[in-house]
């Protein structure tokens, strides 16, 4: 995950280390992880152009980009487990989850992802979405372990 702010000390920043721990933990036999956060920030306070480019330039070379955006499509945790199982079969290294700030992404940066993932037509805050965003990540591997942790 790589996403613009920085989060302290918080209730959703323990919410996160929990649930990327657990994705670790369940997906590490399954060739999954381990999973990180990578935050970046525009100190010069230059916008959403600037801020895609701080995330752009996080991702690892040859990562497959998905940005979370109101504009995305949504997805069910099992499509979300597959999309993620399929790029690892597909013998790709890294998936980079990029949040925005609080102007969320510009077309350029859009345009340069290979997904665009939306939690729905309601805009939330980028702090819960590092949460949304790593709960269904060990949700993913959960499902993909036959886990009991996903119920249909």
């Amino acid at each position: 995950m790589i996403a613009v702010g920085r989060q302290k000390g918080d209730p959703e920043a323990t919410l996160v280390a929990d649930y990327l721990s657990r994705f670790d933990a369940a997906g590490r036999g399954m060739g999954l992880g381990p999973a990180s956060v990578i935050e970046v920030e525009d100190k010069k306070r230059r916008g959403a152009g600037a801020e895609g480019d701080l995330l752009l330039g996080a991702a690892a070379d040859g990562a497959y980009l998905v940005a979370l955006d109101e504009r995305g499509k949504t997805m069910d945790s099992r499509a979300f487990a597959a999309l993620i199982a399929d790029q690892r079969d597909q013998g790709r290294r890294d998936m980079a989850f990029l949040i925005g700030g609080a102007d969320g992404h510009q077309a350029e940066l859009r345009g340069r992802c290979d997904r665009l993932l939306s939690f729905g037509p309601m805009v939330w805050p980028h702090m819960l979405a590092r949460v949304m965003l790593t709960e269904q990540l060990y949700r993913a591997a959960s499902i993909l372990a036959g886990a009991p942790y996903h119920r249909d």
